[in-house]
């Protein structure tokens, strides 16, 4: 059983630029949507089969493209980026179709992506970083497509951690403690700060400390 972790939080407060202190090479980076990443860096490389096969960066919106990806991969952290694009961007490409069988589709293809995730090595950490957004009664979730969606499936709760964005005097955090009005939650003990600076390396060393978890790497340097 590998350890998922969603990261919410609006555009523009942090989501992308806290993959700025990982390691390239370690790194799996699924972007749903392509952009340019919010800092610099040379090591991140988009893959193409002809001219970079070690590129670490690969653009899909397909939820069976996306579960083959984090199979077959050797790296032991990987980031979806931009996940909420995968349900809005098939929806624009059904939205021709009439009834309600296509959110089902969709609710479906989240709902495998997501528990196909959690499947994966024991050593392997997946960070599902997407929007948020604000209820009728004010509380701040996971983007979706909509009520009948959102019928269907709550992704927040198919993970033990979840983590918000969170800025303030220009500085970029997660926050690790429900504010009453939010979906975060983290295991007791994990964090002990009600937020902490948002670097995604910084994160993924206090997960795998606290559930005890080594990768290959780290046994064969042993």
């Amino acid at each position: 059983m590998s350890t998922p972790v969603l990261i919410i939080g609006a555009s523009g407060t942090g989501k992308s630029t806290s993959l700025r202190n990982l390691d390239p090479a370690k790194t799996l980076l699924i972007q749903v949507i392509q952009k340019r990443l919010p800092f610099k860096s040379n090591d991140w490389r988009y893959f193409n089969r002809e001219t970079c096969r070690d590129g670490n960066i690969f653009v899909t919106d397909v939820a069976a493209e996306i579960i083959t990806l984090c199979r077959k991969t050797s790296r032991k952290m990987i980031v979806i980026d931009d996940f909420q694009y995968m349900l809005s961007n098939e929806f624009m490409r059904r939205s021709d179709e009439r009834g309600f069988d296509k959110f089902t589709d969709i609710g479906k293809h989240a709902w495998e992506v997501i528990t196909e995730l959690s499947k994966l090595a024991p050593d392997v950490c997946v960070y599902i970083l997407t929007h948020s957004e604000e209820t009728e009664n004010g509380m701040t979730k996971m983007k979706t497509i909509g009520k009948l969606l959102d019928d269907k499936i709550a992704p927040e709760g198919m993970f033990t951690i979840v983590m918000r964005t969170h800025t303030e005097d220009g500085k970029y955090f997660f926050t690790t403690r429900n504010s009453g009005s939010d979906i975060v939650k983290t295991p007791i003990g994990l964090f002990d700060d009600p937020r902490v600076d948002n670097d995604l390396a910084a994160v993924d060393q206090a997960i795998r400390e606290y559930y005890e978890i080594s990768t290959t790497q780290d046994k064969e340097a042993a």
